[in-house]
């Protein structure tokens, strides 16, 4: 029996942690078991019982947002490092959520920990810190990375590292539901976030209320991803004068197989709509502290993964003070009414997620598992 412990800190890590240990449950050849305690979210918590779910609490966005909860994730870490030292796994694997994880892998070596550390997701290193690459390495056993460009990034600093595409490459295989989309209808997607809805999602509305004054054939949807959320969406939309929009719960996904073009708040969401074929405008932003800490410390010239993959702007980029309703508006239409624009843009789309690999992504990576803890598949 071996043992593992894994560690996600949002939500778009406990799926990708679901999805990791969905695979690793299956039978291999030496029909040898695998034990998995953590950290993660409900997709996570759902295949173990021990895995805590502490997103809520984890799943907090930028420097000022961290900093207001800097006694919660001390006490959270010497919990941890308390829970490893008891069940002593064979291996941690840490996913993404750098701000967490790093200085979790830090510790654990410092603490004379002798298994494998694993990180599967890349923390977005090559954009802040390209310094922390070769101290990755020095306490890392194995890189995970599901973007071709940090493998060789990874590499060069001597730490071993994978490629095993980027499991959204999966959902590719259902097709991209372009026999689907309704040409009057566009997707409001703010993200997954209280903070992100409350801040974005009122920009949104009101430049899709302009839109329907323009042309009354125009429908509106958006997917909430908690029915207290969907709630508070529904009161955002009918204070900004937006009666006839649809909220739809978690079902993101479909609706950007549906709609004509959309807007979409950076993050996991904006390679998902581009995986799906859905042409969108990226909005983002955030407190005006993290906003200018992020200005000094980025070292790319886009903040969405697409653009930051193709290295050119694909996708306009709305952040900051543009994020505004005005902004928002000008770039739905202009999509909306320019189709050679439209399709312009979903065959960069189509071209930037054709580097992510060919599928199979998740067992890929079970197989580097197993790999470091000498299971043969």
């Amino acid at each position: 029996m071996k043992k593992l412990f894994i560690v996600a800190g949002e939500h778009s890590g406990d799926t990708h942690g679901a999805g990791l240990m969905s695979v690793l449950a299956k039978s291999t050849k030496t029909g040898e078991k695998i034990e998995i305690s953590g950290l993660g979210g409900p997709g996570m918590a759902a295949l173990s019982s021990a895995i805590e779910n502490w997103l809520e609490q984890a799943a907090v966005l930028g420097l000022w947002e961290v900093l207001q909860k800097y006694g919660y994730f001390r006490h959270k870490m010497e919990e941890t490092l308390e829970r490893i030292a008891q069940i002593q796994p064979d291996a941690v694997i840490l996913i993404d959520y750098p701000g967490f994880n790093l200085r979790l892998a830090d510790r654990l070596r410092k603490g004379g920990y002798e298994g494998a550390l694993i990180y599967y997701i890349s923390p977005q290193v090559w954009a802040w810190k390209k310094g922390r690459v070769s101290r990755m390495a020095e306490i890392l056993d194995l890189m995970i990375c599901i973007f071709p460009f940090e493998k060789k990034l990874y590499e060069n600093s001597g730490l071993k590292t994978i490629f095993s595409g980027h499991p959204l490459v999966d959902k590719l295989k259902s097709g991209s539901g372009e026999e689907l989309r309704d040409e009057h209808l566009l997707a409001l997607l703010p993200g997954s976030r209280e903070r992100e809805i409350e801040k974005l999602f009122p920009a949104m509305v009101e430049a899709a209320r302009r839109l329907s004054e323009r042309d009354s054939e125009l429908s509106f949807a958006t997917a909430a991803p908690s029915d207290k959320l969907a709630a508070r969406m529904r009161e955002i939309a009918d204070a900004g004068g937006l009666k006839d929009l649809t909220i739809g719960l978690g079902n993101a996904h479909e609706l950007m197989q549906q709609a004509v073009v959309g807007v979409v708040t950076s993050g996991t969401a904006t390679l998902e709509a581009a995986v799906f074929g859905l042409p969108y405008c990226l909005v983002y932003r955030v407190a005006w502290p993290t906003y200018l800490a992020a200005k000094l410390l980025m070292r790319i010239d886009y903040l969405g993964i697409v653009n930051v993959l193709a290295d050119k702007e694909v996708v306009k980029e709305l952040l900051q003070s543009e994020s505004g309703a005005d902004c928002i508006f000008a770039e739905l239409e202009a999509l909306l009414q320019d189709v050679e624009k439209r399709n312009a843009l979903k065959s960069e789309l189509a071209e930037v997620v054709g580097s992510l690999g060919e599928g199979g992504a998740y067992a890929q990576a079970a197989q580097a598992v197993r790999g470091e803890l000498g299971i043969r598949n």
